[in-house]
């Protein structure tokens, strides 16, 4: 189903969405889009919807199993508190990008926000991931619980920027940041515990990398050419001792 979303209110354009996946519709490519808000939220299943322009907040949030593209950048709050799928998209996010993801994928082939990853979490086999082909503003992982998130620097329009803002992982209790050439410690939260990636780990990254790869046409070899690091919390209790009990 192809819609040209030109001039059609966002509460109007998920209504048609919604009444078309009703009736049995699984395939969407949107046009046009220019602000749209809460596209895909909520819809489960095998549904795919190619998105041509920037849609706007919480891009698909709650989402289960649909694969959305995006020929464009991203609003805030996409892939909010999302369950399964995947987002792809083809440009920069904004800020608070897979706030409390606990399953699917997002890739971003160039920059994104502030507070991405925010309190992310995994559950079961369930692990979130996040592909970042540029670089993160501040608070990237804030409060991570679970999930990984790969952040790579190499398709950034900020070259003079470090590859993430400043404090990283700031109350991160779980899950793991790998950082494609290292950060600098002072921009890392505290509590943290930055290793170099070992094989166990490189294995792990060449399975998430060579399908973000594919997504974007990109050299496997090349991005994997320069060591990683592996960011992970020294405790699971970050805060446990500012608190009388």
């Amino acid at each position: 189903m192809e819609i040209d979303a030109k001039n059609i209110h966002y509460r109007v354009l998920n209504k048609m969405i919604r009444q078309a996946v009703a009736q049995g519709e699984r395939e969407f490519v949107l046009r046009n889009v220019n602000g749209h808000r809460y596209l895909a939220d909520g819809l489960s299943g095998p549904i795919t919807m190619d998105i041509f322009g920037t849609p706007g907040q919480d891009l698909g949030a709650f989402m289960k199993g649909p694969r959305v593209t995006v020929y464009g950048n991203v609003q805030d709050g996409a892939g909010n508190t999302m369950d399964d799928g995947k987002i792809i998209v083809h440009g920069m996010a904004g800020d608070v990008l897979g706030y409390a993801m606990r399953g699917g994928k997002i890739h971003v082939r160039q920059d994104v926000g502030y507070r991405v990853g925010i309190h992310m979490k995994a559950y079961m086999d369930k692990i979130p991931v996040i592909i970042i082909g540029g670089k993160a503003g501040d608070f990237l992982g804030e409060y991570m619980a679970g999930g990984i998130i790969i952040l790579l620097g190499i398709n950034s329009i900020y070259p003079q920027r470090p590859i993430a803002g400043i404090y990283l992982g700031t109350g991160m209790h779980g899950g793991t940041i790998y950082i494609r050439g290292g950060a600098p410690k002072e921009q890392l939260g505290k509590g943290l515990s930055p290793t170099k990636a070992d094989e166990n780990d490189y294995r792990l990254l060449e399975g998430y990398l060579r399908e973000y790869c594919q997504d974007f046409n990109l050299d496997l070899k090349e991005i994997l050419s320069v060591p990683f690091e592996k960011i992970q919390p020294a405790t699971h209790r970050p805060y446990g001792k500012l608190y009388a009990y």
